[in-house]
């Protein structure tokens, strides 16, 4: 008989993984998992700026969690809020020198890790990892959770300055 309950041990790796890289990054840059990867996107857009919709899409979070990264990322001076030309009414978000030398300084996360390894599987063995986890997360049934694009720990709600 199989011990079973090493898929639960493997599952638990991963999770502590992704909790652990999040609370080094805390730790080492003072910013979170999400507030990095806003970084990370505003550094490879046309003009080191973006809007709030495209960043709430890119990181897959609700509106008022990337009003919140915004606001943290902002007070640290890592980004700025420009208003667009056009319609003074709306903003670009901008990343700033300070912004992107911060990110200049971070180390690649798990989920850019795994996907350069990914890649260099032989494509029976993708189908095999890609079938499995379907099966746990119908196993778990949990198909209907929303999935981040990315390997994050949502920020925790935290009271406002």
């Amino acid at each position: 008989m199989e011990d079973h309950a090493d898929i639960i041990i493997q599952i638990r790796k991963l999770v502590r993984s992704v909790n652990l890289e999040s609370k080094q990054i805390q730790k080492d840059f003072g910013i979170s998992i999400p507030q990095l990867l806003c970084l990370k996107y505003l550094s490879q857009t046309n003009n080191y700026q973006g809007t709030h919709k495209e960043l709430t899409e890119y990181l897959n979070l609700n509106s008022s969690t990337v009003t919140g990264i915004i606001n943290r990322l902002e007070k640290k001076g890592l980004v700025a809020r420009l208003p667009k030309k056009e319609d003074k009414r709306l903003t670009n978000i901008s990343l700033t020198s300070a912004g992107y030398q911060l990110l200049e300084n971070t180390p690649a996360l798990l989920h850019n890790k795994l996907l350069k390894r990914v890649y260099d599987l032989p494509e029976d063995e993708i189908l095999s990892i890609k079938d499995s986890l379907k099966k746990l997360v119908a196993l778990l049934g949990i198909e209907k959770v929303d999935a981040s694009a990315l390997l994050i720990v949502e920020e925790p709600a935290q009271p406002e300055e």
